[in-house]
């Protein structure tokens, strides 16, 4: 496991879009089958990483809890499941429904969606609003395995906050931090 942050792309970028097979309804999706109508959090998420384990829990309490406020969310799991076979798509599945993840949880296969997102890690996280622009990238909050800081996902609450209030995010976001994306070969 090599702890990664993320690559704090530019805000203000167009997400990009994807059709990928969604482990927990067999359907293919889009970001447009999946975005919430004032906002949509895109997730690249696994099975098998230590401080997605440690996330897994606040992250489906924070769909659950802005969903219904119109935030869209969506996992994304991009590793390669030949030499990590935990993150296959039926382990994804099992995870879904073991912690209560009610959005889609989408594998990358190919894993161009990770790319087209310069994604670097599990846990990373983006927050795009209503046009698809994008406003937060970053982490859920300072709470890491082992390092005893409460787990609060206070940092995408606020952005999540800010962009339902229409006030400006913060100026300094930090990288998320946590297993490198499993790249083929």
């Amino acid at each position: 496991m090599a702890l990664t942050p993320s690559n704090m792309i530019g805000l203000g970028i167009t997400a990009p879009g994807f059709n990928l097979p969604d482990v927990r309804s067999d359907q293919r999706l889009s970001y447009g089958d999946i975005e919430g109508g004032k906002g949509t959090v895109v997730m690249f998420i696994c099975k098998h990483c230590p401080y997605v384990i440690h996330v897994q829990d606040e992250i489906a309490k924070l769909a659950r809890d802005y969903r219904a406020r119109g935030i869209g969310f969506v996992g994304i799991s991009s590793n390669d499941i030949k030499n990590y076979p935990d993150d296959a798509p039926e382990q994804l599945k099992k995870q879904a429904e073991l912690v209560g993840f009610d959005f889609p949880y989408l594998y990358d296969e190919s894993q161009e969606v990770a790319k087209a997102y310069d994604a670097a890690c599990t846990p990373d996280f983006y927050l795009f609003d209503a046009d698809r622009k994008l406003v937060y990238r970053g982490r859920l909050d300072d709470s890491r395995p082992g390092n005893g800081i409460p787990l609060t996902g206070k940092d995408l609450r606020d952005a999540i906050n800010n962009l339902l209030k229409g006030q400006p995010q913060a100026e300094n976001q930090y990288p998320s931090m946590g297993c490198n994306i499993k790249w083929k070969a």
